[in-house]
């Protein structure tokens, strides 16, 4: 039991990889609020958390809308007293090069992918001080470490979350509080599922498999996984630390598709 009593919230738990570490952080003894703008979604997961025997709590919430995320941890602490860790990965991709990309569109994955992360670490980071440490894990991705073609905006604003991961790191490393991202490579995620359903869906595959060393797509779990792992004690000498777990894919370098994908 990693986690024994610790109160985490993982944003992005209603589906994917947030679905998963949801599941994961119960098992291991944690309560665990899962935080999705998807109330219906956020519901399900802490539904099937309680009956296997977990305490989970959902909480709907906008991660880009400070009034929100200051009422979710507010909520937090009322009903248990403290925030022991928190994990921000809620967020999403979309196609575009710097000159395809409308305003609205970078603007409105950046308030997500980037905003969203100042903002949970803002608001939760005070409380972690006051119960003397913590641990924040963020989802930054390995498309940041080699850029892919056509994904601009995504390949920024996950940069930006392995860079605010380390300067975070810094800041608040007195206070006792470890602050981690995990870079995954291309996961078998519900973004992914929708794209694959097309009539090129197979050959999108092959490509995106080809470009893992592995050569094949990573499991939310595996990610859930490396959450975990630098959530827990187990990593209590690691702050600072942007965890690559991608299958091979950096060690590679990207292969461009022959379709987007």
């Amino acid at each position: 039991m990693k986690l024994d009593g610790r109160i985490a919230i993982i944003t992005g738990g209603g589906s994917g990889i947030g679905h998963e570490a949801c599941k994961l952080f119960a098992a291991e003894g944690a309560t665990v609020i899962v935080a999705d703008r998807n109330a219906e979604a956020a519901k399900a997961v802490a539904d099937e958390i309680t009956a296997g025997g977990g305490k989970a709590f959902p909480h709907a919430v906008d991660v880009a809308n400070e009034a929100q995320i200051e009422a979710m941890v507010a909520a937090v602490v009322a009903g248990h007293g403290r925030i022991d860790i928190l994990v921000n990965n809620a967020g999403y991709g979309i196609a575009g090069t710097v000159v395809s990309t409308s305003e609205a569109d970078w603007d409105a994955l950046m308030a997500v992918n980037v905003k969203g992360v100042y903002l949970g670490c803002k608001h939760v980071i005070p409380v972690m001080e006051r119960n003397g440490g913590g641990a924040i894990v963020s989802t930054a991705s390995a498309a940041a470490n080699i850029g892919i073609h056509d994904r601009a905006a995504y390949v920024a604003s996950k940069g930006a979350v392995a860079a605010l991961t380390r300067a975070m790191a810094i800041d608040h490393v007195d206070a006792g509080i470890r602050i981690n991202a995990v870079a995954p490579g291309t996961i078998e995620s519900p973004y992914f599922t929708r794209i694959l359903s097309g009539p090129d869906g197979a050959e999108l595959r092959r490509g995106l498999e080809e470009r893992q060393a592995m050569e094949r797509l990573g499991k939310p779990v595996e990610i859930a996984q490396a959450m975990l792992w630098l959530a827990s004690d187990d990593a209590s000498f690691c702050t600072g630390t942007v965890m690559v777990v991608d299958g091979g894919w950096t060690a590679r370098g990207d292969r461009k598709l022959k379709k987007k994908a």
